[in-house]
């Protein structure tokens, strides 16, 4: 049965994204952000994304929770969208705005692996993307869509326009980071998804499982962790944020070291969450 659901699904993805390329990228994004807007909550439950708003915010009213989901799924019809033009993107600077560029040519200048960390906000792919047009040699650990049709595509269009060194997230991944930072590459991960192999932790109030590797690489090899944001303007343009480092020189690599850099983590998260929650996909369930 998961197979021909899986099959239907990816049926109407490729059509979608035939349409996409035909139509062209300002004139899809128009589109694609009414249809989301208009039928997200049908393949999305609602009840989560609205389960999430009020562990972030607490009670808001009715109005601003609509204002937010309305936000949420336009950006997240965009960046579907923008999965079929990540080459021209790769090609140009005129869509993004960076903030800290001097962060990243001292990353460069010292040649030594970091660790970067971020979550989903507006379209997450590029934060990897410009950190490796600046000249970051750079790995990227990802999650597997479900769908085996769908994923090799995805794979392929990373690899070429993203980051050539995708790693998949697991025990496995781990293993491969390891391997890559040992190569004098620095690891990209998103850090705001429930992950088996993670440690239960504050996250707005309430124990979420939370991804430790970003503190095991760090403690290990004394890699740096260096906190990135990304928002979309309402032109579509973006803005990309390198904040100041995370240090960790003086930290012995024992576990207690490693909680307290992963609680600190969570909180610069929900920092950035709360600049807008629009801007963070709201659908996956972060406290199950």
């Amino acid at each position: 049965m998961k197979k021909i659901k899986y099959i239907f699904e990816a049926l109407i993805i490729y059509f979608f994204l035939f349409i996409i390329k035909l139509l062209g990228l300002d004139l899809s994004r128009k589109l694609f952000s009414f249809i989301f807007k208009n039928i997200g909550f049908l393949v999305k439950s609602k009840k989560v994304v609205n389960s999430n708003l009020e562990k972030i915010l607490g009670n808001i009213g009715n109005l601003e929770r609509n204002n937010i989901h309305e936000k949420m799924w336009s950006n997240y019809g965009k960046t579907f969208v923008e999965y079929m033009f990540l080459n021209k993107f790769k090609n140009e600077n005129i869509h993004i705005k960076i903030k800290g560029g001097e962060l990243i040519t001292k990353i460069k200048n010292k040649n030594k692996p970091v660790v970067f960390v971020s979550g989903h906000f507006a379209n997450y792919e590029l934060m990897s993307m410009e950190l490796v047009k600046r000249g970051i040699n750079l790995a990227t650990i990802y999650r597997p869509l479900n769908n085996f049709l769908v994923n090799p595509f995805m794979e392929y269009v990373r690899r070429k326009n993203v980051c050539k060194h995708q790693i998949k997230k697991g025990f496995a991944g781990i293993r491969d980071a390891v391997n890559y930072v040992n190569k004098n590459f620095s690891i990209a991960l998103m850090i705001d998804q429930r992950v088996s192999e993670g440690e239960r932790l504050e996250f707005f109030n309430k124990k979420a499982l939370t991804t430790t590797l970003p503190a095991q690489l760090a403690l290990k090899y004394k890699c740096d962790i260096f906190p990135v944001y990304i928002s979309r303007e309402k032109s579509s343009n973006f803005v990309m944020e390198i904040y100041e480092p995370i240090s960790i020189n003086n930290l012995e690599n024992n576990e207690i070291n490693k909680i307290n850099i992963s609680n600190l983590l969570n909180k610069s998260l929900e920092k950035m969450i709360l600049r807008d929650p629009s801007q963070w996909i709201l659908t996956h369930n972060r406290w199950k």
